[in-house]
């Protein structure tokens, strides 16, 4: 059965019109026009200037009526959205390319020659910002330390250098600290416990956790570590008391994840400093009524004692904030009821991921993969992917943008709420507020110009059909039809 297709709301032709000649030319300024801007829970009917020579976002009345500027080009986008770019906290490859890939001539960038590595990552990069996908934290599960010793520095953050593709805010490293009865598609022979700091140094490499300890999060100037954040089982050694406090001191984010912990573990991991749980649900000890376990954290404010000699409160117990949390809404990993659930219980820390391997955008069939060591393959089927000869999942195929519409027909949330899933939300949790996630005056000119329509289907899951009585059932779809990268325009949708 064909669907029937109707427009939300018509979207006419993009156009761009050059200013005057007598206008300046050299700002490198576009004005954006004619579409409704993604402002908190709304879409506002408002024009947009942004800067290519500085890669921001413009305040257009300081730059009118202060500064006397015109901008050099207007776009006239025909009453399309325009959201900030999208962030992805967890993927793990796509396009091919594996972030735990190593191809042997990793030690040429020592010597100032490319690599393989640096090739396919500058190839997936500007693949991904086709999607919408503008920064990311590439994840490199649980492998080896010589593996990671090699591949963590290609994948630090480089401000500023990604002009034509999605750009890296550094690495995701997930495992191998991590609970061997909840390895999920991992390794468990490369699992290992930390009792001291100095394991995980030995284990990523010194340097590759090494940034400007005195950073506030903000100063984009501020030198980062090449590691953004890693995941581990906060049960596991010595990680809660003493790993996860030294790793916010230097600004790398703590995730409990593929863990056992029962709620009170957790709670404490969040008091010593973790702010993110991976993938909510997967790998971890399932909610129960008697023992919440992980998922019991998002319904109470953990407390935490004060520990700050110069603070009036040193020693006294406070609350601290609920942690973040990434969800993969691909319709394999999570069932859409639990996803809303998810939602509902803390909406300002709900985080899309797609948990994505290196088969997104590759046809069916299986594929090689090197697990902490061990050849492996993986088959591709459709959206779902599981290990070869077993129905374990093994990440995801699915794209960001495909998890947004998800999220959107699912939950019957809005579509200003759920791109602040994918922009803000972890923009926030990345410590990148004002920088990435935003459309306001001085944040990277990082934008998405989407269209939507509502489309009218079969259900598409038996759930689906047994709630509807099997009668059709209207979508929201959206279309990615032009991504702005530091205020240039690098992909526009046929």
């Amino acid at each position: 059965m064909p669907s029937l297709i109707t427009t939300s709301i018509p979207a006419s032709p993009i156009t761009t019109t050059p200013s005057s000649p007598t206008a300046p030319g050299t700002r490198g300024i576009t004005k954006l026009t004619n579409c409704r801007l993604v402002r908190g829970n709304d879409l506002v009917w408002e024009d947009l200037w942004i800067s290519s020579n500085t890669g921001k976002i413009v305040r257009s009345q300081a730059a009118f009526y202060d500064h006397h500027v015109l901008p050099d080009e207007t776009v006239d986008l025909g009453g399309r959205i325009v959201a900030p770019g999208m962030i992805e906290c967890q993927l793990n490859g796509a396009f091919g390319f594996n972030f735990s890939t190593l191809f042997g001539d990793e030690d040429n960038a020592a010597k100032g020659q490319p690599t393989t590595y640096e090739t396919r990552l500058r190839e997936l990069n500007r693949k991904l910002v086709q999607t919408g996908v503008t920064s990311y934290v590439p994840t490199v599960t649980s492998q080896t330390s010589e593996l990671y010793h090699k591949v963590l520095p290609h994948l630090a953050p480089h401000r500023g250098e990604a002009k034509d593709g999605a750009e890296s805010l550094g690495a995701h490293v997930e495992g191998p600290f991590l609970s061997p009865t909840k390895n999920g598609v991992h390794n468990p022979e490369v699992f290992r416990e930390a009792t001291a700091f100095a394991d995980v140094e030995a284990m990523y490499g010194a340097k590759n956790l090494a940034g400007d300890v005195h950073s506030t999060g903000t100063d984009e100037n501020s030198r980062k570590p090449a590691v953004r954040m890693i995941t581990a089982a906060p049960e596991i050694g010595r990680m809660t008391d003493v790993v996860f406090p030294e790793l916010r001191r230097r600004g790398i984010v703590c995730a409990i994840g593929h863990s056992e912990a029962t709620y009170e573990q957790a709670a404490a991991a969040i008091s010593h400093g973790a702010t993110m749980i991976t993938h909510l649900f997967n790998a971890m000890r399932p909610l129960h009524h008697r023992n919440p376990g992980i998922f019991g954290v998002l319904g109470e404010t953990p407390l935490v004692r004060v520990d700050n000699p110069s603070s009036s409160l040193e020693g006294a117990v406070a609350p601290s904030p609920r942690p973040y949390f990434g969800v993969i809404a691909d319709g394999n990993h999570l069932h859409p009821t639990t996803v809303k659930i998810a939602y509902n219980a803390y909406p300002a820390g709900f985080i899309l991921v797609t948990d994505a391997m290196h088969m997104v955008g590759c046809p069916d069939g299986p594929y090689d993969w090197t697990n902490g060591g061990h050849h492996m393959r993986l088959v591709k089927d459709g959206k779902v992917l599981l290990l070869e000869g077993t129905d374990t999942i093994a990440g995801s195929t699915i794209t960001l943008i495909e998890c947004v519409e998800n999220f959107i027909n699912w939950t019957g949330a809005t579509i200003p709420q759920a791109l602040r899933t994918v922009t803000s939300t972890p923009a926030a949790m990345l410590g990148l507020q004002g920088v990435k996630g935003s459309l306001d005056a001085g944040a990277d000119a990082d934008l998405l110009v989407l269209s939507a329509e509502e489309v009218l289907e079969l259900p598409s899951s038996p759930t689906t059909a047994a709630v509807t009585g099997g009668a059709s059932v209207v979508t929201t779809r959206l279309h990615v039809d032009e991504v702005w990268k530091f205020g240039q325009r690098v992909h526009q949708r046929k």
